[in-house]
């Protein structure tokens, strides 16, 4: 395995079934000239591995599945790097389906059909068509793709105990404790001119706002007149029951540990001074987990299964790999030295529990490092 997409891996894994909808969605509008498909396959062996061949029809569809379900990572895909990366990733992925029980074969059927309806009623009829089109796919290419993963993340489920789900959780608290929160967003870069703002000038009018509430005010009428966060000040400031571990550190940690309803110091985070009231709070209790949490907890120890597969194993599995080289790739290291200098480090961990990707001025979000400059949405 290709150590700089070490946590690739995990999205492309498990983290598809929180996020594929919304990959989906960014989807629309990237088309790609059609390849017509081939009833037998005749093409050059790209990968050969301990009990099978990829075929370069077969990595093909993988990619087009890919760029369907995470069009983000399309760009990528013209890196000779990043397409090895994804060959041997499709190499673990048939060889340990290929080795799961017949119970883990049924239930990722049954996994994958639940997450690929789930997908389709997400999106509208003739936006999936089209989406289906672009990429020269059928649902069957998806449902396949799908069913080999959940496949392979419900046989690792197999081994996974109750004390191990524990410990998990314990590691991952802030995942499930949730908390209301209600802010001010005093920016480093001025809304209106767009221009940076000095942290002392930012803090000054941090500390006016916080005198103001002191005093008295309406924190929602004060959040809707001052806060530059234009993803709660209409709402008065307020995230409502949010899991902290959603917010970045500084915001998470206020959140976590501030009194009820007590107005806080300014907040420094990497987007401004930020003035919070914690309204409620729920400390997450393992006694108090659905059954879905635990079900998370337990495909986040599946995922390190595979990944520990995949570091350790993997490359004894695999006896050769031949993919031509990507014309691109190579006019784009003209002038510019190696291929490995060119290439750009993918933001990912994208969570199955959402808990690593902060948007939404410093505060909300789904995917780690992926931090937005401006507003709630991500870019």
């Amino acid at each position: 395995m290709l150590p700089k997409y070490k946590k690739v891996g995990k999205v492309l894994s498990v983290s598809m079934i929180a996020v594929l909808s919304l990959s989906l969605l960014a989807a629309c509008g990237k088309k790609e000239e059609a390849k017509a498909p081939e009833a037998t396959d005749n093409s050059a062996v790209v990968a050969t591995y301990e009990g099978g061949t990829i075929t370069a029809n077969e990595f093909d569809m993988e990619q087009r599945v890919m760029k369907f379900l995470y069009p983000e990572y399309a760009q990528m895909m013209d890196m000779d790097d990043f397409k090895e990366y994804l060959v041997k990733q499709e190499v673990a992925y048939e060889y340990l389906s290929g080795k799961a029980s017949e119970e883990a074969k049924t239930a990722g059927v049954k996994t994958a059909t639940e997450q690929f309806d789930k997908m389709k009623a997400s999106v509208q009829a003739d936006q999936w068509t089209e989406m289906l089109k672009a990429q020269n796919l059928t649902e069957q290419n998806i449902k396949d793709y799908m069913t080999r993963i959940m496949t392979v993340i419900k046989d690792k489920e197999t081994g996974v105990t109750e004390d191990a789900i524990k410990a998990e959780f314990e590691k991952n608290k802030d995942q499930f404790t949730t908390a209301s929160v209600r802010h001010v967003l005093i920016n480093f870069t001025d809304p209106k001119t767009k221009k940076e703002r000095k942290k002392e000038d930012a803090l000054k009018i941090a500390k006016e706002v916080k005198a103001k509430l002191d005093g008295g005010a309406d924190f929602a009428e004060i959040a809707k007149k001052y806060s530059e966060d234009p993803g709660s000040a209409e709402k008065g400031g307020l995230y409502e029951e949010t899991p902290v571990g959603s917010w970045v550190e500084a915001f998470k940690e206020a959140a976590k540990t501030l009194p009820l309803n007590k107005i806080s110091d300014p907040v420094e985070t990497e987007y401004g001074y930020h003035i919070m009231k914690v309204e409620a709070r729920t400390e997450a209790d393992f006694t108090k987990l659905t059954a879905e949490q635990k079900g998370s907890l337990k495909s986040q120890l599946a995922a390190a299964e595979i990944d520990t597969f995949m570091n350790s194993e993997l490359d004894k599995i695999v006896k050769e790999v031949k993919l031509p080289k990507t014309e691109k790739a190579e006019e784009g290291t003209k002038g510019t030295g190696t291929e490995g200098e060119q290439t750009t480090e993918p933001k990912t961990d994208g969570s199955t529990g959402g808990t690593d990707t902060k948007t939404d001025q410093g505060t909300t979000g789904t995917d780690k490092d992926a931090k937005t400059d401006e507003g709630t949405s991500s870019k």
